[in-house]
């Protein structure tokens, strides 16, 4: 059981992070001290946790097998007949679902919230918003660490046995080099719009109306879409989302945490087609 465990790195993540959150906290404290001596409303948290719920059931509802399976399934279906060849719906049938899946995940984790921001808080910067390169290289060492202990856990997730068969989504991807290639870009960028959805644009907006407890509010949703991933996974999302959170808060910046994301991602699915003898053996289908 994950629990026992998740106990043990509690007291390790607060030692690391206190004083981060500590100066999380003043600066919201600052913040909500001086709209409230201007007689307002500090209309941050309640905007971003609409928009929150509004994406996250977007997704849920319309981003998924379901809609593709309705409409845009039949749409690709009728333009083969019309005798557009490059469809190939035999071929690249499931692929096509998971570009669909991809495209809704880039358009509700990015397309809408960040311009829907903007437009609402014109004072902010889309770049304080995760997107900040200068220091990059400072807090390298920090995310380096951070592999260093989700290798191991890595390994242990990759022992149980619904990883093999649950990894990689896309299961032609042992069918060729070119699948798989495919199937990754996709992957990664369904991994870049995710990490600046929850620790980019809802991290900064959240800032400086709930300090710390923006990260953990953060974590709660980022558990709840690992749930039917495998149940090791899921619990290992508290701890991702509390420090991968807490790492962005303090550098303003997404890259290095997407970066640890879709190594520990490419890692899992070819550690997965490697335990069952299925990585791809030719270069195109």
């Amino acid at each position: 059981m994950p629990a026992p465990l998740l106990l043990l790195l509690a007291p390790l993540v607060y030692w690391f992070f206190r004083d981060t959150w500590y100066e999380l906290d003043v600066e919201a404290q600052r913040e909500r001290g001086a709209l409230l001596a201007q007689g307002k409303i500090d209309l941050r948290a309640p905007v971003a946790f609409v928009i929150v719920a509004l994406v996250l059931t977007v997704q849920e509802y319309y981003g998924g097998h379901s809609t593709f399976s309705h409409h845009v399934k039949p749409w690709l279906e009728a333009r083969a007949r019309a005798g557009a060849t490059w469809v190939q719906m035999e071929r690249y049938g499931e692929l096509y679902h998971y570009a669909w899946w991809a495209f809704m995940r880039v358009a509700g984790y990015v397309l809408v919230p960040l311009p829907l921001w903007k437009l609402l808080f014109p004072q902010d910067r889309i770049v304080d918003l995760g997107l900040r390169t200068k220091g990059f290289s400072r807090h390298v060492p920090m995310y380096l660490l951070c592999l260093a202990v989700v290798v191991p856990a890595m390994v242990l997730v990759a022992r149980q046995p619904d990883f093999g068969s649950y990894y990689p989504f896309y299961k032609q991807s042992s069918r060729s080099w070119f699948d798989l290639g495919c199937w990754e870009v996709m992957y990664f960028a369904q991994f870049f719009s995710l990490e600046l959805f929850f620790r980019g644009w809802w991290l900064g907006a959240m800032r400086k109306s709930l300090g710390s407890g923006a990260i953990f509010a953060m974590a709660v949703p980022y558990c709840m879409i690992h749930y039917g991933k495998p149940y090791l996974e899921a619990n290992g999302a508290i701890v991702a989302g509390i420090v991968l959170g807490s790492l962005s808060m303090k550098t303003r910046s997404i890259y290095a945490g997407f970066l640890v994301h879709i190594t520990v991602a490419l890692s899992m699915d070819l550690l997965a087609l490697a335990n069952r003898g299925a990585l791809p053996r030719q270069l195109f289908p």
